[in-house]
């Protein structure tokens, strides 16, 4: 008997039967959340006009908000290498309500199923919108595809990242952006016993050594709660938009109005700034308007701005400084503009203009031009 016949003996009667094969997975967790169409108002009507408003990136026309789809990570760690998304939530709109699916990575084999999902279902939209998706989670989802061998084209879809249309309207009377301190202070729906994201990686770390997964609950209730606030946020905020009236603090329609002009829409920002004089930013609402008609060329209604705030005493010397310049280079008055620039230097005097630590900077420049006018006059 040769050496393969003695094998095959041993195999066959008194050999160890051979180890039955580990069983693999063939797909993710996947989990489905529906919520009725009324907890999300005004998400129907959401115009791509108003969007094109919100951010400077290019939507297509028209625009379905059916197409929208909202999307939120929870990850490994907080980026690097080794982060890995675990729980990546897609919501969106249908006819009927909003419905979100979440896609659970029960173990790092399954990765590639998840990112299989991520793939298809951005695949059916035309709009991604994320909370600091642009820095954070696309960035991490494209690094995964990659690793993955798969691509990641599914990702370059026009991106409202709504941290940065936030931060933009409300940063100057919130500072912090957060999605929670938004919930609370704008939306006025704070969260009762949510765990905190600094929590969700240890907690999944400790699923994966028990295999418990009623650990993984309160994960999946945060995720799928920030997917369906960034829906009720984003038509909150449009609503603003196309209403700037609505808006109770005249630093966020100060702000909108500022936002606004960086995107090239002056005839909105100016009714921003309009309706924002009537607060506590009346003097950089009345600055920033007539900033606004100056750089446009409408140096008269400009003018008729400064002259405004130099009645309403907002400003400070600017109005002075600016009506100077206007009336010595476009009306060319310069006696006017001597005597502008002589009240300004008589305003910059005044005890309560000394907290400002660059008084002595404006009055050198006050002084330089009183001069120069001055002579001009001498030489009329």
């Amino acid at each position: 008997m040769n050496l393969r016949d003695k094998l095959r003996a041993v195999g066959g009667t008194g050999g160890k039967p051979p180890a039955t094969p580990e069983q693999k997975s063939t797909d993710c967790r996947h989990f489905a959340v529906t919520r009725p169409a009324e907890e999300f108002p005004g998400a129907y009507d959401l115009r791509g006009e108003t969007l094109r408003l919100m951010s400077d990136r290019s939507l297509p026309e028209p625009l379905d908000p059916r197409k929208i789809l909202y999307l939120d990570t929870e990850t490994t760690g907080l980026g690097g290498a080794g982060t890995v998304a675990f729980l990546v939530g897609m919501g969106f709109l249908t006819d009927t309500g909003f419905e979100v699916h979440q896609f659970l990575m029960r173990d790092y084999p399954e990765e590639p199923y998840l990112l299989k999902h991520v793939a298809a279902g951005l695949g059916k939209f035309d709009v991604l919108c994320t909370f600091n998706g642009t820095t954070f989670d696309v960035p991490l989802l494209e690094g995964r595809f990659l690793m993955n061998r798969m691509d990641r084209s599914c990702l370059e879809l026009p991106h409202l990242d709504l941290l940065h249309m936030c931060r933009r309207l409300w940063r100057l009377r919130l500072g912090r952006c957060n999605l929670g301190r938004l919930e609370e202070v704008i939306l006025g729906r704070p969260r009762e016993d949510d765990l905190p994201g600094s929590e969700v990686p240890e907690r999944y770390f400790t699923y994966l050594k028990t295999g418990q997964m009623s650990l993984l609950d309160d994960i999946l209730k945060h995720n799928a709660q920030d997917i369906m606030s960034l829906c009720v946020l984003l038509n909150h905020m449009a609503d603003l938009y196309e209403h700037p009236e609505k808006i109770r603090f005249s630093e966020d329609v100060y702000s909108m109005g500022r936002a606004l002009e960086r995107m090239d829409h002056a005839p909105e920002a100016r009714k921003c700034y309009r309706l924002a004089r009537r607060g506590r930013m009346g003097s950089e609402a009345a600055e920033a308007l007539a900033a606004s008609y100056r750089r446009a060329g409408e140096r008269q209604e400009a003018a008729r701005i400064w002259r405004e705030m130099i009645a309403e005493r907002r400003g400070g010397i600017q109005p002075y400084v600016e009506l100077a310049k206007y009336s010595e280079h476009v009306l060319r008055d310069p006696a006017a503009a001597l005597a502008l620039t002589e009240q300004a230097m008589a305003l910059l005097a005044e005890p309560s203009l000394r907290v400002d630590l660059t008084v002595q900077e404006k009055q050198n420049a006050l002084q330089y031009r009183m001069d120069r006018l001055r002579r001009k006059l001498k030489e009329q």
